[in-house]
């Protein structure tokens, strides 16, 4: 599969896993179902647009990068705290974890396609 096409896929998984666990923290009453939240959907949006309009664009790269970046913490910001443990055991916390790991994943292969997408475009450039 070609590179770019990779990173589009995993970009747009990352954003749907983001999504789900934005929905699920909302759910589990962790996140107030307020306007406080819209600066998430934004998020979501700005990365959704640099991946599906900007795509093999040094923005599209760096919106990606960025939201890869952002996309990989997470998970790394809720498994340093205790409340992990306790939500897996609740009703829909495999759901819950399950989204973690796989936009951990996704969020990574993300940053690394789209890193190589700047390193490759700056290698491109006309001198």
């Amino acid at each position: 599969m070609k590179h770019t096409a990779t990173l589009t896929v995993t970009s747009l998984l990352s954003v749907l896993f983001l999504s789900f666990h934005l929905a699920d923290d909302i759910s589990r009453g962790m996140e107030p179902g307020t306007l406080s939240n819209f600066p998430g959907v934004l998020i979501l949006a700005v990365w959704l647009y640099g991946t599906l309009v900007l795509a093999e664009r040094r923005s599209g790269y760096v919106i990606m990068l960025l939201g890869s970046l952002l996309g990989s913490g997470i998970p790394v910001f809720h498994m340093m705290g205790a409340g992990v443990a306790r939500i897996a055991k609740s009703g829909g916390g495999l759901f819950f974890v399950w989204t973690l790991l796989a936009l951990g994943a996704t969020a990574i292969v993300s940053l690394i396609l789209s890193a190589y997408g700047l390193w490759r475009l700056r290698g491109s450039r006309p001198r």
